[in-house]
């Protein structure tokens, strides 16, 4: 709680132009490749998928609350031009304890950490949160959000300035490599540094910065589309936790029973063979109410998980063939507004 009042009250960006903006692809859901460790690790295909696209949202709003980004938006993938992007791998999901993967990088190519968070469910975060995404997670994204404030603070303006015009410059380049070639070069350590930049008048960027402002304001429809799902997909989320909860508490109490009340009775006694089979019947109980309670579990969720899985191939198929339709007329739009001068 402490982390997340700590982040909704972070002090705003006061230099004119010094908000960077943020993009948060989703995430990894950091499924194994071999589906036999499923049951060990924990591991819930797809609560996973629905988790790597609910989880940038809460993500998003914490970053938003605290007044210090520009636009934050959540997108589909990578962008390479992005001003700062941040790249979430979920490490560990089980209901009680979540890790998250963050990676932040900048457009300059500078990586502002990466390393692993982690949090302990809280259920207090939903009474207070309501239904958004995974509230009771909200201290790992409180704590991202100071982790990145606090290097945006350390690198200064002119470190921002650089990451905005290299952005820019990034975004120019794969539009109109011509044109907008010589712009950036690149450091001994790597990462990109802005040599020059047009004009602000410059008739070729005014042109780049209005197809980008419409590339962006099609990035928020597809954000908005998004956040429908992340308001559709909280009660799914709602119904796995309880499921989890009630497995973990079996699997606990038969743990217990079996390493706790070991006998001490003679080897081949009737008080050693009693003990034995009761730990036997015990876990057969445990492991039936477990199979009862999955099957329950999937029943309850598969409509909401089937229609999620539909809307978001629309939706992807939506903006895949969208961005290359809306590419090439832009290139064509460049060519010849271009030929004209």
């Amino acid at each position: 709680a402490a982390l997340a009042q700590s982040a909704a009250t972070l002090v705003a960006a006061t230099s004119d132009g010094s908000a960077l903006n943020v993009t948060i692809p989703i995430f990894d859901p950091g499924i194994p490749d071999d589906p036999s460790v499923f049951r060990d690790q924990q591991v819930f295909p797809r609560i996973r998928e629905i988790e790597a696209k609910l989880m940038p949202f809460l993500l998003r709003e914490t970053l938003v609350e605290s007044e210090q980004w520009g636009a934050v938006r959540v997108t589909t993938k990578p962008e390479e031009a992005a001003e700062l992007q941040l790249l979430g791998t979920i490490v560990r999901s089980n209901g009680e304890w979540l890790d998250l993967r963050i990676r932040a990088v900048d457009a300059a190519g500078f990586t502002w950490f990466d390393r692993v968070f982690s949090s302990q469910a809280n259920d207090e975060s939903v009474t207070q949160l309501g239904d958004k995404g995974t509230p009771e997670f909200q201290a790992i994204y409180a704590e991202i959000a100071i982790e990145l404030a606090a290097v945006r603070d350390r690198i200064g303006d002119a470190a921002v300035s650089n990451i905005k015009g290299t952005s820019l410059m990034l975004y120019a380049s794969e539009l109109a490599p011509t044109a907008f070639s010589g712009y950036l070069e690149e450091t001994d350590d790597g990462t990109l540094r802005v040599v020059r930049l047009p004009a602000r008048e410059d008739p070729m960027l005014v042109r780049i910065e209005t197809i980008r402002n419409t590339e962006f304001l099609i990035t928020d429809t597809v954000d908005a589309k998004f956040r429908e799902f992340n308001a559709d997909l909280t009660r799914t989320y709602r119904v796995w936790r309880e499921y989890r909860r009630k497995v973990g508490g079996y699997e606990a109490w038969n743990t217990r029973f079996a390493e706790g009340e070991a006998s001490n009775a003679e080897r081949g006694s009737w008080e050693s063979i009693k003990h034995r089979y009761d730990a036997y019947k015990y876990d057969r109980i445990t492991a039936q109410e477990r199979d009862r309670l999955a099957v329950a579990f999937n029943t309850e969720v598969a409509s909401t998980v089937d229609a999620m899985e539909k809307r978001v191939a629309e939706l992807n198929g939506w903006v895949e063939n969208g961005s290359r339709e809306w590419h090439r007329l832009l290139e064509e739009l460049y060519e010849v507004e271009t030929s004209l001068q």
